[in-house]
């Protein structure tokens, strides 16, 4: 999962996970990963996805709990969003490319139907 972007691996997954948080995916039990799941989903170090759940601490995300791991915020969901606006962006863009394809390819399709 984790790419030559330029970017520390740490900061990948923290990314990744903020996206996922502003997705809700952990609002039914407000745990995040374990280390060692983190690990094995981003193919990274203990100490990557250390710094990953560090960086959302320090974010206001998540608090960690010795021993039992960490945990969203009660705001965590909108907070992600705000946080990185500049990935926002890109993956709004991103989106915006992939839909004029589709609809690029559906116009195309109406056009044969029409012409036939």
């Amino acid at each position: 999962m984790v790419e030559w972007t330029g970017k520390f691996a740490y900061q990948q997954v923290a990314d990744d996970l903020r996206r996922r948080i502003a997705d809700e995916e952990f609002a039914d039990t407000g745990q995040l990963p374990s280390l060692a799941q983190l690990q094995k989903t981003y193919d990274v170090t203990v100490t990557v996805a250390r710094q990953a759940i560090r960086q959302l601490t320090t974010d206001g995300l998540a608090v960690s709990h010795q021993g039992k791991g960490a945990f969203l915020t009660p705001d965590a969901g909108r907070a992600a969003l705000s946080v990185d606006p500049v990935g926002t962006v890109v993956e709004l863009r991103e989106e915006v490319a992939q839909l004029r394809t589709e609809v690029g390819e559906l116009r195309h399709r109406v056009e044969t139907l029409e012409g036939s």
